[in-house]
């Protein structure tokens, strides 16, 4: 063999060499990459353990997260389908919510619905729900400002008056009604007197509303109403007045012994 024989051979020697390394270099970067995952390809979210190593021995990820990161394995968008990423997008505002506290300060709520989520990265929901101050003006808030004047059931009300004739004119006799209420706060002053001692915070208290105490609304003043704290004063007792929140309220009814009257 001559000797441009022997250089044509070397040549292909040459470019053989050069084909072989960059044909392995090709066949690694297609290797390496979510594709060659065993369980699975892809995975939603935060998944550190989602990975493979590409052809450097680096670490690459297949979680959907790697777009934020920037650390997807080169095959990541083909393999796992990815398309544009779509932000989330809201509905409209909800009306607000009536005010928590029908009397006094509190909050009122509004909120809306996702329209569509966010997908492949896209931005996140803004805020779904908005609270802001109130302040409650019901009804119901002229009789929670009543002060309740109490005295102890010894003062029985509906006492017949012997000197009462047959022929005067006798007071229409109501139904009586018994409220139960929760002591929230009372003054040093109650513990002047045996009666008003009991009135002590959190003890449930029974008052009776008998037909003498009641005004024009068959109601006696002042017994309270659900959930709101209202005021009371001993008409006994100087200086004894406190808070209390009603709990249950019964028609047709007396309160057991050492409870207490609505005057």
């Amino acid at each position: 063999m001559g000797v441009q024989g022997w250089s044509a051979v070397r040549m292909g020697i040459v470019v053989c060499g050069y084909l072989a390394f960059f044909c392995s270099e090709f066949v690694s970067v297609t290797e390496a990459g979510c594709r060659e995952r065993g369980n699975q390809n892809c995975c939603p979210g935060r998944d550190n353990e989602c990975f493979e190593y590409t052809r450097r021995k680096t670490v690459c990820y297949c979680d959907s997260y790697c777009q934020k990161t920037r650390d997807c394995c080169e095959d990541y968008q083909h393999v796992c389908q990815i398309s544009a990423a779509i932000d989330c997008k809201v509905g409209l505002w909800g009306p607000w919510s009536s005010c928590s506290s029908p009397c006094g300060f509190g909050s009122k709520e509004r909120s809306r619905q996702v329209s569509i989520p966010p997908r492949n990265g896209g931005s996140p929901c803004q805020d779904l729900r908005q609270r802001r101050g109130c302040y409650g003006n019901n009804v119901i808030c002229d009789n929670a400002k009543e002060v309740a004047k109490i005295l102890p059931d010894s003062f029985k009300r509906n006492f017949k008056d012997p000197w009462r004739r047959p022929h005067m004119l006798m007071k229409e006799e109501k139904n009586s009604y018994c409220v139960y209420l929760r002591v929230k706060q009372a003054s040093a002053a109650c513990r002047l007197k045996l009666w008003s001692a009991q009135l002590v915070r959190e003890r449930l208290v029974c008052a009776e509303c008998q037909s003498d105490a009641m005004s024009n609304s068959d109601r006696c003043a002042g017994d309270g109403i659900d959930g709101i704290r209202t005021f009371w004063t001993a008409a006994s007792t100087p200086g004894c007045h406190g808070s209390w929140m009603r709990e249950l309220s019964s028609e047709h009814c007396r309160c057991p012994p050492y409870s207490v009257l609505f005057v």
